[in-house]
């Protein structure tokens, strides 16, 4: 096959890459270009797409024999990613920039230049796993390395995106066998850091990242009865489960800590209260999609056991879920809902939950509104 293979400049990709040549593919090589400014440097493992990135990329490729490019995707990286990460903090929710980037750049930008090229596959340095069953239609699993499963951020890829998708690392028992593969290729990358935080975000500091990007006003702190606590220097600013930075003038009457329950950023009000009633028990999610062929209870609207899972290196959590269509003055959209056996702590309104079954992946959608029980009655 004609094979794009996605350099990032780290070693799972370069080592994918060099499967991919091995397994006797015609394989090009690409470096995404996602900032127009990008660091000349990193800083230890923080951040990725630098100029060292594409360095490091260029040096696997030519390692390997393989051409090289680097494709521009700055701008819709910002629209895409950037800006939308930009949009929910503004109203009120907790995205994860990553199923974004997965969704709308390395697995719909990427691969929908890659086709009209005439590759017929993306090839990645995702821990992931893609299965063929019987009548040849594709599902997305769990990769071997459960520590290192990345099939949550690829929750988002669609049955046509499958069909075109490669994951090498899928049966790799380790992380420290994809570093001695490469150390052995005599991939300079080898030992590299992995990265890890937001992206675009080098220095780790989110809430002054965006205090430079969201027009913050102080607001009132109120607790589970609505009753004033402190004072805040923008809701925006806080995310659900937050314990820390609160600086509440008024204790608990029990004296324990109290935690982030919910943003009203219309209000430009943050809630608290103690961390039993951060227990989340039902889930509403939007933009649904199905990772693969939906299972045949979707179509019906029956409720189907599964596990849900919300967050990249979160535990799976058995669950019962089924498709609600919602008619929303004269707009119809689906719904996923989702009631966890075991509740959850901490979910926040756009987060992503990935539904499995097994070490399949159902599908994901975004959530929009996260219940307690508990806190329904008080």
């Amino acid at each position: 096959m004609r094979v794009l293979a996605a350099m990032s400049g780290g070693v799972d990709s370069a080592v994918a890459a060099a499967r991919a040549v091995e397994a006797g593919h015609d394989v090009v090589g690409v470096h995404l270009a996602l900032s127009r400014m990008p660091g000349t440097l990193r800083t230890g493992s923080r951040g990725c797409c630098t100029i060292e990135d594409s360095r490091d990329a260029w040096r696997a490729c030519d390692v390997l024999g393989i051409p090289y490019y680097v494709w521009d995707f700055s701008e819709r990286f910002k629209e895409d990613v950037v800006q939308d990460f930009i949009d929910e903090y503004a109203a009120g929710r907790t995205p994860n920039p990553c199923m974004r980037c997965n969704e709308r750049i390395k697995f719909a930008a990427l691969l929908e230049k890659a086709i009209a090229l005439g590759f017929d596959a993306v090839c990645t340095g995702h821990y992931a796993k893609v299965i063929e069953d019987a009548d040849g239609n594709r599902e997305l699993h769990r990769a071997a390395d459960w520590a290192k499963d990345q099939s949550y951020v690829l929750g988002v890829l669609t049955h046509e995106q499958l069909k075109h998708s490669m994951f090498p690392l899928a049966d790799t028992p380790s992380k420290a066998e994809v570093r001695a593969e490469a150390e052995r290729r005599g991939l300079s990358v080898a030992n590299k850091p992995d990265s890890h935080d937001i992206c675009f975000i080098s220095d780790g500091d989110t809430r002054g990242w965006l205090a430079e990007k969201i027009d913050m006003t102080t607001g009132d702190i109120v607790d589970e009865t609505g009753a004033k606590v402190g004072e805040h220097p923008g809701a925006n600013a806080f995310t659900v489960g937050q314990r820390r930075g609160l600086k509440l003038g008024t204790p608990a009457a029990d004296g324990k800590p109290r935690f982030v329950l919910e943003i009203r950023p219309k209000e430009n009000k943050v809630v608290v209260g103690p961390e039993a009633l951060l227990a989340i028990d039902e889930i509403r999610g939007i933009k649904v999609s199905w990772a693969g062929l939906p299972i045949s209870e979707v179509a019906t609207g029956a409720e189907f056991d599964c596990h849900a899972q919300v967050r990249a290196h979160g535990d799976p959590v058995p669950a019962r879920a089924y498709v609600e269509i919602v008619d929303d003055s004269g707009d119809q959209r689906a719904e996923l809902v989702v009631t966890l056996t075991d509740p959850l702590r901490g979910v926040a309104p756009g987060q992503t939950v990935v539904l499995y079954q097994g070490s399949r992946v159902l599908g994901q959608a975004t959530i929009d509104a996260a219940r307690s029980l508990q806190r329904v009655a008080l």
